[in-house]
This record gives C-alpha cells, structure tokens and sequence, in this order.
C-alpha cells in the first residue's frame, strides 16, 4: 500500500551512548526475569527526551530518558511523571498506549532518571518522510488519517477522569491561567534574543484569559510523530506516544495546542518540519477543529486563542532548547539556528492575533 516502512532505530549520536553494562546490572537487580539487553540503538528525530531501542533475545523495548543538559528546566522531563501517567492511563482501559516495564530516579545508573517500556512496533510518520508520503498515499488517504488523528484526540478527552481518578494527576482549576503565566515565565528564564512578538503574545494572552471548560485528560503533545499508525492501515493509530506532559485541563488548550503542530501547504518550512498535515488530503487546521466539535460535543469559537496559545508555547519550547544550545549543555547541530524558529513561530502567532484567525 505504501513504501513507508515500520519506525526503525538508527546508530545512537555522538555523545548520547548508553553504558549497556550498568543498565543490565540495574534491571537485573529489580528484575531477575528480564533478558539482558543485545543491542541498543536510538530512535532519530526530537528534540527533547531521547528515546532509545533496546532489543533482548525475544523481545523489543524502549528507554526514556531526559536530555543532557536538562537539569535547568525546573518541571520539565519529569521521567517518574510520564510513567506513572502510561501507567494510569492503561489501566482504565485504553488500550493505545505502551506497557510500561520499569522506572528509576538512581541516577548512579545513567546520570539522570529513566524509565522503560515495551515497544509498539507501526509506522511513525515524521517530517523526512514527506516524499515518500506524497509519492505513495492518496489524498483520499490522508483524508482518512487526518480525520484519525481528529478522533482519537477526542476519544482521548472522553475518557472519564473523576471515575477513574486520573483528575488526581493534575490541578484542572485555574489551569488556563497557570500555563499562560508559568510558559510566560519559562520563556523570560531562557530569553537570549529581544523578540517583540513573544512578549506581546505575553500580554495578549494574559489580558484575554478565557472562562473554563469542563475539565478532561489532555495530552499536551498531540501530533503526528507522537502516534504509531498501523502498517497494513495508516488510518489505525495503534498507540499514542510522549505522555511526558499530560495533565488535566480545559481539552481546548490540547486542541489548540495540536493545532499549533498543524502546519498547512501556505505555511513556511520551519513550520512544515513540525508536522505532516501539509500533506495533500489532510485537514486543514479549521476543518481540524470542526471536526473535533462535531465528535467531541465542545464548543470551539473561541479556538483562535487556544491556538495562539500553543504557538506561544511551542516559541518557549524551542527557546530553551536553543538557550541549552548557546550555553554549551549540548553541542547537537540541530539545534544551532532554532532561534529563527521561535521568532517564526511568535510571528505566525502575532498575525493570527491581528487577522482574528488562525492563520
């Protein structure tokens, strides 16, 4: 159907290598029964947790872990947080999640906490794989995928958090608020460049604080390459990926954080990296969000804010990825122009602010 191949690991990079004797011993401390490790790759793209295939005789796994340098950024990479939301999330019966095996915040063992889980085998689809997608996907499939990826993002917020008790995980009050000031924060702490644009989306966010929505599970982090799609079936999403920051919240601020992820045929390349939806066939970002109304229940008219939102946070994101950088807590080259990235991204966000859309 496709000559898009199931997500494979390539050598690990320079200066992420893993100590594969220490990591044996440890495990075999907690778990007798498990197989020693044979082979240890690392999962490319990202840029931020690092993500490693672990392989044994019988069986495949992936390890988690934070990346170097991270220690700076206060709540973020919160290795035990992620586990234990995989953990809780599985056990209320959703099924498209990983089984997590251990965790550990000994940090005799890799110098950071880490955790493992068993691995998902599918296709993920990421920015390289453009070509590929356009040469051998119809738009009617894209079509189907998009609308996927729309659906299950509600499924994920039909999930009932007072029964199950996974509204414990998080702080859903005021949560609208918190997010806007603590990004707000985040950003002045890793500030290198003066960008305009960033401090009067800031502002604009503060002054405009919408009224709640109900409160429900959110990802934080919904996108393409966060989901593994099923080989035979790119429409199947087979597991959802990176929980590190899901919480409970106004499901708006997901929504309009994925929308943020959306990039359109129009938009520039630095925004296309972010996501495949330019793809011929896919949604486009107001059809996204239609969609999501129309399965989920929930009144979108006010998503131009949630979405600017999610390009704001994204912009701080990517500022601290870059402050590490210019700081010399990591040398990856990827990472060398991503100043250009948050004032691309503040921009977009400042001229949805003047249009009164998203644009």
């Amino acid at each position: 159907m496709t000559s898009l191949k199931i997500d494979t690991p390539t050598a690990v990079r320079q200066g992420e290598e893993l100590d594969l004797l220490r990591l044996n011993d440890f495990i075999q401390s907690q778990l007798p029964d498990f197989e020693p490790i044979t082979e240890v790759s690392q999962f490319p793209g990202g840029y931020s947790n690092l993500t490693y295939f672990l392989k044994t005789a019988n069986k495949e796994y992936v390890l988690r872990r934070p990346p170097f340098g991270a220690k700076d950024i206060k709540g973020g990479h919160d290795m035990g947080r992620e586990y234990k939301i995989l953990s809780a999330v599985r056990s209320v019966g959703y099924e498209k999640v990983p089984n997590p095996i251990i965790f550990t915040e000994d940090e005799s063992v890799m110098g950071c906490p880490f955790y493992i889980m068993e691995r998902v085998q599918g296709i993920i689809l990421r920015a390289k794989d453009a070509p590929k997608l356009m040469a051998s996907v119809a738009p009617e499939e894209m079509r189907k995928l998009s609308e996927a990826l729309c659906d299950n993002l509600a499924d994920l917020h039909a999930i009932d958090i007072e029964s199950t008790g996974l509204i414990n995980i998080g702080k859903p009050e005021g949560y609208i608020q918190r997010q806007v000031e603590g990004w707000h924060k985040r950003y002045l702490a890793s500030q290198t460049d003066e960008i305009v644009n960033m401090d009067n989306l800031a502002n604009w966010l503060k002054s405009n604080l919408p009224t709640e929505g109900k409160p429900t599970l959110i990802h934080n982090d919904y996108k393409y390459d966060n989901v593994v799609l099923n080989a035979n079936n790119l429409s199947e999403i087979v597991a959802v990926l990176d929980w590190e920051m899901t919480t409970v919240g106004d499901p708006m601020m997901d929504l309009g954080t994925s929308l943020s992820y959306w990039a359109e045929a129009n938009d520039g390349a630095f925004e296309k990296n972010f996501n495949l939806s330019w793809v011929s066939g896919n949604l486009n970002r107001q059809e996204f969000a239609d969609r999501y109304a129309q399965k989920s229940g929930r009144d979108v008219s006010n998503i131009l804010y949630f979405y600017v939102f999610g390009l704001f946070k994204n912009s701080v994101v990517i500022q601290q990825i870059y402050s590490r950088y210019k700081k010399g807590l990591t040398t990856d080259p990827r990472f060398a122009d991503l100043i250009f990235g948050v004032k691309a991204l503040s921009k977009k966000g400042a001229l949805s602010v003047e249009k009164g859309k998203m644009v």
